[in-house]
């Protein structure tokens, strides 16, 4: 496994927050990558190295704020996009990062997307893992069902038990080593036992949300993420966040943005995945 440097930088609210650091080629663009909601940068430690190993690009596996090594936020409203964003910019102006390929999972492409409405002159190129402007209502749905909600487990036995009930339908070709593996990516030992990496109260702003109010609309930030840049969309083809009428409005928003498939798995591909590894590393070989 290629290694990696712990790397810390600070919000504009003081927070001290954490990357995995794998090196590169000085003098390419680096990428940048961005889980899931409830995830962490541990989601990257197959992509990540394999990415260094076929491009020579750095790679950058960011924690955002309150998950995994990065700091918990005293006030919990500022788990929002907005924040996310603005913290991945101070990354970039803590290391002298002109321009960046980006990969965004779930939440991370949305961060991406707001990202490109506030800098856009940073995104080198930008991978979009199962995520659009919009998201389908039933795993928006389910989604609400488990963020913040505490997993009592008593051993990694129990963790790899928990993530398989979450994810066995997501991820219905996976075995007993692979469910330990995921459990390590979820969890943290904490007292002697697993506890989950990241901080409940990043489901606040969804709880605090009014349910009648009506989405925000994001296609416009999509068309900045993608325009005059290469861009991909990877989906898990049994997704139910993003749904084929959905990914298919945004490729005829999105003409050139090349698209992969996942066969057999659901939110979200983990990237590893010979369709969506291989589309990736053409996306960044063809990127400045």
């Amino acid at each position: 496994m290629t290694a990696y440097a712990h790397l810390h930088w600070r919000s504009a609210d003081g927070l001290t927050l954490h990357a995995r650091d794998y090196p590169g080629a000085a003098d390419r663009a680096p990428v940048i990558c961005i889980h899931g909601l409830t995830r962490n940068a541990r989601d990257f430690e197959d992509l990540a190295p394999g990415i260094v190993g076929a491009t020579g690009r750095r790679v950058l596996a960011v924690d955002v704020r309150g998950r995994g090594a990065s700091q918990r936020a005293a006030d919990p409203m500022t788990y929002n996009p907005g924040l996310y964003a603005a913290d991945i910019l101070a990354l970039l102006d803590d290391q002298a990062i002109g321009r960046a390929a980006f990969i965004g999972t779930s939440m991370g492409g949305l961060i991406m997307m707001t990202l490109a409405a506030m800098r856009p002159g940073a995104i080198a190129a930008a991978v979009l893992n199962d995520v659009g402007p919009e998201i389908a209502p039933e795993g928006l749905a389910r989604i609400a069902g488990y963020v913040g909600v505490s997993a009592e487990v008593g051993d990694w036995a129990g963790a790899a038990a928990w993530v398989k009930a979450g994810n066995g339908v997501v991820f219905p070709h996976y075995g007993d080593a692979d469910w330990d593996r995921m459990a390590r990516r979820t969890f943290r030992e904490e007292g002697g036992r697993p506890v989950l990496d990241y901080d409940p109260d990043i489901a606040a702003p969804m709880r605090a949300a009014d349910p009648a109010a009506p989405a925000p609309d994001l296609w416009p930030f999509f068309g900045a993420l993608v325009a005059g840049r290469p861009a991909l969309l990877v989906r898990g083809a049994t997704s139910d966040i993003l749904s084929p009428e959905i990914a298919g409005r945004m490729r005829a928003a999105a003409p050139h943005m090349a698209f992969a498939e996942v066969p057999g798995v659901g939110h979200a591909p983990m990237l590893d995945e010979s369709e969506a590894f291989d589309a990736i590393i053409a996306l960044l070989s063809a990127a400045d």
